[in-house]
């Protein structure tokens, strides 16, 4: 695993399909507000589903005017849309699966030995750069009142 993206580092561009199967890209969703990446491991996982619903849950502190949040994995499409129907989830979740990780790979979060991305989270500014980040390693939950400090 090479090292992660750093704060002040141009962030990675790219572009994956969401749950929906539409292409998603970077340069597009920052065009007007910042982009909160999140990455994760494995849909249907338990730390992930509970961080994921407590985005949800308080949607309007993660996706607003300001901020958009996203999150990737390295999951196929169909089933980020099964689990994304069956938790609610109303925000873009981006599958990373072909070429698999290579995103993760670019924000230095991916653990090939396991073939997933870890909990890394990056927030990007509308001018591309990378402003805050924060990396968990495998079974390391978020805190996500650290997450509410960087957007504002």
């Amino acid at each position: 695993m090479s090292e992660p993206v750093t704060v002040g580092a141009s962030a990675p561009d790219f572009t994956l399909k969401d749950q929906f199967g539409q292409e998603t890209s970077l340069r597009d969703l920052r065009a007007e507000r910042a982009v909160l990446l999140v990455f994760y491991p494995f849909a249907f996982s338990g730390i992930c589903t509970g961080e994921l619903c407590s985005v949800r849950d308080d949607l309007t502190r993660f996706s607003n005017d300001r901020v958009q949040t996203v999150a990737i994995s390295c999951d196929p499409m169909f089933s980020l849309k099964a689990w994304g129907d069956q938790e609610g989830y109303d925000f873009p979740l981006l599958s990373d699966f072909w070429p698999h990780g290579q995103v993760a790979q670019a924000y230095g979060v991916f653990d090939e030995a396991a073939g997933m991305a870890i909990r890394g989270t990056f927030l990007i500014g509308t001018d591309g750069t990378v402003r805050w980040s924060l990396v968990n390693g495998p079974g390391e939950a978020r805190d996500l009142a650290s997450f509410e400090q960087a957007l504002q």
